[in-house]
């Protein structure tokens, strides 16, 4: 396995502190990028439509997936030391569902607020992720045998897709 940096935590509280502020600037930071004009007038309700429904689906996900995990839920990348390997619900869907909810509730807010520029702290958060749960399965590879034939059949973050 390989060495994380020093920074990130000896559990991968570094993520933790990373995601947190991601989530503040998707939230709270700007929403469009100077020079870029406004989306056009007449996707307003399109837009704030689809951003409602991905709001809702991301919520819904992450919820279920939270409450299939139980007392192993942790915000750490690494496992807690009483976890069990969950398979089923959400996480036969993708291996990382919480993550995946959270990635569609903040594509919906990006839509829902039309900001280009929390579109661009969405796709950051997905880069993120995808780095994150990196180093979650390589410490979920090391503790459950089982993990390896798991990760071959069930995709990571986008259901039938990666």
């Amino acid at each position: 396995m390989s060495r994380h940096p020093w920074w990130l935590g000896r559990r991968g509280e570094g993520y933790v502190a990373l995601q947190a502020v991601l989530l503040a600037l998707l939230l709270f930071g700007p929403r469009h990028l100077a020079g870029l004009p406004a989306w056009p007038a007449w996707s307003l309700w399109p837009a704030q439509l689809a951003g409602i429904a991905l709001l809702a689906a991301g919520l819904a996900l992450a919820l279920a997936a939270a409450l299939r995990l139980g007392r192993g839920l942790t915000p750490l990348p690494h496992p807690r030391d009483d976890c069990t390997l969950v398979t089923t619900g959400p996480y036969a869907l993708v291996r990382h569902p919480i993550y995946s909810g959270i990635l569609l509730a903040a594509f919906g807010w990006g839509c829902f607020v039309q900001g280009s520029l929390t579109l661009l702290w969405a796709l950051t958060l997905l880069v993120f992720f995808d780095i994150k749960s990196r180093r979650e399965e390589a410490w979920l590879m090391a503790r459950f045998p089982d993990y390896a034939a798991y990760r071959q059949r069930v995709r990571k973050l986008l259901p039938f897709i990666y």
